[in-house]
């Protein structure tokens, strides 16, 4: 039977043209080719599609969770801030002392810190603050006279905990109201001593947590919920009173010990994508968002869509070649496209070379004479480039305002012709040693003790300047801080910046401190001054500007440096408060370099001047 098929088929074929024959094979290759192209492509683009929309979801969940836990830190610290007052502070002393005499005067002192506390955090519903001399509460609660914290199960999970304690959502025992809040519970503190049996509770509205985290997500179709290690839920939501998560077991057993993860899971006869990632706030809590699958890949209906139009077309198009012509024609255009995917590789010694001189040639041609210009860019621009950026971060190192040059030269001039000779070698000394540090030998780099070095002789010739103007202090809390290399004259333009504009209407009283400490991975220093402060916007708008001016080319030149040196890895932060001073933040990768010597004793500590 196959073999009679074969025979009809052949008969078919040689009983039409060779024209006919040849276009039916051309369409069937097209056809399989096409066929074999569109598949793959939708395949192709489906995987994309559903891996980027499984990543946009998961980032959505994570950026949710961020959310939760910066509501959930800034509960938390409001709390610390509480125990930070006076009213709290002078409780804590006669609970210490157990005097009860005093404790109306406490209760209604505690009355402005806690309505503080509220008005700057609206989810907290209520505050208790348990003592072995009475609770002290906002008297615009109602306090529960049922429910003693002593006598809670609240007091024995908190007594031998030192730490915070985050409850999940309950009915509230201690207020009237029967209001479901989730409740952060602490230690009371004074000073170091955090054993002092005072426990202070917030708690805080349920739904209003819930909603928090729903209002700043984009997609209406998305549900959150909050549950903790063991499928219990810790917020109660419409979703999870419809879906008893502690009892499905599939559910719980897609949940590992990452801090994130993402699976499919049928809730009821509905397919739905779940993300879930754990709080850094309280890790035993999870966020999960979930959104339904066909949603979620809506659009891979569309991309078969396309898919299936394109191909038709292709195979329409594909009708109207004949096979033989478009082979003669795209045999050179294949040809240069092969090259040209070689150059995509960045393979530019490939050339054309053709045997006629048609217009593909031509084109040919063209195409090695554009390769030819770009190898031939390519080289001009690594070159102008590699110098360019070498004399950029050399002038930007070696530009200072000479005026400092000029004053400090007639200063030694003047003190020169009245006799103050002493005052005179100590400037030329302290000059030549600034300038010996600053030229470093020609290299790009000093160490932070250098650094230091040249900062002090700078201030040790403007005091001479300007004297009874300013006094300095630098201080460094790692000894090992000094060895780390940064870019040569970084803080000493700061430093100008202060005496020049900081205190210009100052004729005694300056004060400059100088800080190093260690941050993570990060070099962090500090110049503040009392001087009369600066316009922060002003300033960093200034830093923006493509004009350059002299006031503010110092700081430009730091940052333009910053940027050369670290790219964004460093970051430079201006702070100020009109009339009582300035403030400027440096952030350096620790990176490893040219470190300077570490000779200057007594520099971990502090130098005052």
């Amino acid at each position: 039977m196959t073999i009679q098929w074969n025979e009809q088929i052949k008969q078919k074929m040689f009983g039409i043209s060779f024209k006919q024959r040849v276009r039916l094979a051309f369409i069937m290759m097209i056809t399989l080719a096409v066929g074999t192209v569109g598949i793959a492509s939708y395949g192709i683009a489906a995987r994309e599609l559903q891996k980027n929309a499984f990543a946009s979801s998961q980032e959505t969940v994570n950026k949710t969770a961020q959310i939760l836990d910066d509501k959930l830190y800034s509960i938390s610290t409001s709390v610390r801030s509480l125990m930070l007052s006076d009213a709290f502070k002078q409780m804590m002393l006669d609970v210490q002392s157990n005097t009860i005499a005093n404790y109306y005067v406490h209760l209604s002192e505690l009355q402005y810190v806690l309505s503080q506390v509220t008005f700057n955090e609206p989810l907290i519903e209520s505050i208790l603050i348990a003592t072995p001399i009475g609770d002290y509460y906002p008297v615009s609660q109602r306090r529960s006279q049922t429910q003693s914290f002593y006598e809670s199960n609240f007091y024995y999970d908190l007594k031998d905990n030192d730490g915070g304690l985050w409850v999940k959502g309950h009915t509230d025992k201690f207020f009237t109201g029967n209001s479901r809040v989730v409740s952060f519970m602490t230690k009371g503190m004074q000073g170091n001593i955090t054993s002092t049996n005072v426990f202070v509770v917030v708690n805080v509205n349920e739904n209003g947590l819930i909603n928090t985290v729903n209002k700043h997500t984009s997609n209406d179709d998305d549900d959150y919920f909050i549950v903790d290690s063991h499928g219990e839920e810790v917020i109660q939501t419409a979703w999870s009173l419809h879906h008893p998560l502690n009892r499905d077991e599939p559910f719980l057993r897609s949940i590992t010990e990452s801090s994130q993860g993402s699976f499919f899971h049928k809730f009821d006869t509905t397919d739905y994508l779940v993300n879930y990632t754990k709080s850094s706030m309280v890790p035993d809590w999870r966020l999960f968002g979930i959104q339904q699958k066909d949603k979620l890949l809506s659009q891979m209906n569309g991309v078969k869509r396309t898919t299936i139009l394109i191909m038709v077309i292709f195979l329409l198009l594909s009708w109207l070649l004949s096979s033989k012509l478009t082979t003669l024609l795209l045999l050179p255009l294949f040809k240069l496209q092969r090259l040209m995917r070689e150059v995509e590789d960045n393979r530019l010694n490939v050339r054309f070379s053709s045997r006629s001189n048609d217009e593909v040639a031509q084109v040919g041609n063209q195409f090695n004479r554009m390769l030819d210009e770009i190898n031939r860019l390519i080289d001009d621009v690594r070159e102008s480039e590699a110098g360019k950026l070498k004399a950029e971060m050399r002038a930007l190192t070696a530009q200072m305002e000479p005026h400092f040059l000029y004053n400090t030269l007639n200063t030694i001039y003047c003190k020169s012709v009245l006799g103050e000779n002493d005052d005179v070698n100590e400037m030329i000394m302290a000059l030549s040693q600034m300038f010996q540090i600053g030229l470093s030998g020609g290299k790009d780099w000093n160490s932070l003790d250098d650094e230091l070095s040249h900062v002090q002789q700078y201030c040790a010739i403007q005091q001479k300047c300007y004297e009874g103007l300013f006094t300095y202090e630098i201080k460094v809390t790692d000894e090992e801080l000094l060895r780390s290399p940064l870019p040569k004259i970084l803080l000493q333009p700061i430093v100008e910046n202060s005496i020049q504009h900081g205190f210009e209407d100052f004729t005694s009283g300056g004060e400059i401190r100088i800080g190093a400490i260690r941050d993570g991975d990060r070099l962090h220093l500090t110049i503040e001054d009392n001087g009369k402060g600066m316009d922060v916007d002003k300033v960093e708008q200034a830093l923006l500007s493509p004009s350059s001016t002299k006031k503010g080319y110092a700081l430009k030149n730091i940052k333009h440096r910053l940027s050369l040196f670290y790219g964004e890895e460093a970051r430079m932060v201006f702070s100020s408060t009109p009339g009582e001073g300035s403030r400027t933040d440096l952030w350096i990768p620790m990176t490893s370099g040219e470190g300077g010597s570490n000779e200057r004793a007594n520099h971990d500590q502090a130098v005052h001047y």
